[in-house]
């Protein structure tokens, strides 16, 4: 059989049947089928990490020798962010200590140490391990943390925080189990430290940041948002993460009265929403956000909320509604009438709606502010189970694939 051939067949055992063709499906089969399909593609598709139509992927996992290209990752992200370069421009920097993590006088070879640098700094791991932070990780510009050929965990304690900083990228790290932090010294420069009111214990908090891009990470169970951006952060793509167990998982836009976030643009592309997960998938406010090619197979209230007149462009995206009744709505309006939510711009273009789930749209369909709101061309729906078959942290090993 040729690859061509067999690429089509994959394709089309992932693409859904759309509970659209038969109203007498049951529910729990739909379940079960795309269920099969993402396990299935996850076992099968590994050998494809060229041509998958995932941009991302295809730019950079071909390459066998992708460790001693490393840096060329900051040439591959899409989107709003795609202009991150985080440490490309600078040194390796090797994490080799992941123990002594000294939040106001940090240690060279701790992770601590290598993100507070003044000058640009590709940062990898020496091996596996797990850090468990003291306080939150205050992030200097023009850094990548890359888990690639480790496995890395930032858990159990404050995680990552990149407040008014620029150029950061987070790849190939498992972030979870993230703890409220605070009330303590913290260094975020070699010359500059500063006191630290409690934290939110936020996964990944993005507080004045811009060109930031996060990507091929696992995120889970941490006190208040896995990923939040807030405050005029701006020039965001969030790609290719596996999110599960977890409530409140992305807030992008701080409050209704903050008007600084009313420039925020972010999009949010090739992810995988699963087990555990209620709700913000994300939930905006006042900004600009592209949702594309996404595959949501999980949430308990809503997948898309917001308030204060977000523009909202979902496309290509893959939602399966659960069971209940009361759940089947992706969307959800917050602190608005439908006399105010209904001037609102959002629509749903090319999604696939599973198990009676629907996106309920509204505004005005104006150009000017969904072009605001583009950022890349959307694949269609019906692959997008196998262009986020390997969202989460990659299994990357020296000499091969990831």
């Amino acid at each position: 059989m040729g690859l061509i051939t067999f690429y089509v067949l994959i394709l089309s055992l992932l693409a859904p049947i759309s509970t659209l063709s038969s109203p007498l499906q049951d529910p729990n089969l739909v379940v079960q089928h795309v269920h099969r399909s993402i396990n299935e593609s996850r076992r099968n598709l590994g050998f494809l990490s060229c041509g998958t139509g995932n941009p991302i992927d295809d730019c950079w996992r071909c390459d066998k020798s992708w460790e001693k290209h490393r840096q060329r990752l900051a040439d591959c992200a899409i989107g709003f962010g795609k202009h991150a370069i985080g440490g490309r421009d600078g040194k390796i920097y090797v994490v080799t200590d992941s123990k002594n993590d000294d939040p106001l006088n940090p240690k060279p070879g701790t992770l601590r140490y290598g993100v507070i640098q003044k000058e640009p700094l590709w940062i990898i791991f020496a091996h596996d391990m797990t850090i468990k932070l003291k306080e939150e990780l205050m992030m200097n510009s023009f850094k990548t943390i890359d888990g690639r050929g480790a496995n890395v965990h930032i858990a159990g304690g404050p995680c990552i925080t990149i407040q008014y900083v620029t150029n950061i990228i987070i790849h190939g790290v498992n972030i979870h189990d993230c703890k409220q932090g605070g009330n303590a010294d913290v260094r975020d420069s070699p010359d500059h430290y500063g006191w630290r009111t409690t934290s939110d214990g936020d996964g990944i908090s993005i507080f004045g940041g811009s060109h930031v891009w996060v990507d091929h990470c696992s995120l889970a169970n941490c006190h208040d948002g896995l990923i939040d951006a807030i405050h005029g952060s701006t020039a965001i793509t969030i790609s290719n993460n596996y999110m599960t167990r977890h409530d409140k998982v992305m807030l992008l836009g701080h409050s209704d009265s903050l008007t600084q976030d009313k420039n925020m643009q972010v999009t949010i592309a090739f992810n995988h929403f699963g087990e555990g997960l209620v709700q913000r998938m994300p939930r905006c406010r006042h900004g600009y956000f592209h949702v594309v090619n996404n595959d949501y197979t999980h949430w308990e209230m809503y997948a898309i909320g917001g308030s204060a007149s977000p523009t909202i462009n979902s496309q290509g995206n893959r939602f399966l509604a659960p069971n209940s009744h009361d759940s089947k709505e992706v969307t959800k309006r917050e602190e608005a009438s439908e006399n105010e939510w209904k001037h609102w711009n959002w629509r749903s273009e090319g999604d696939l709606m599973l198990n009676g789930a629907y996106f309920t749209p509204s505004g005005t369909g104006a150009s000017k502010s969904y072009a605001r709101a583009s950022s890349l061309s959307a694949r269609s729906s019906s692959i997008v189970g196998s262009i986020t078959a390997n969202a989460g942290v990659l299994r990357c090993r020296k000499g091969s694939r990831c």
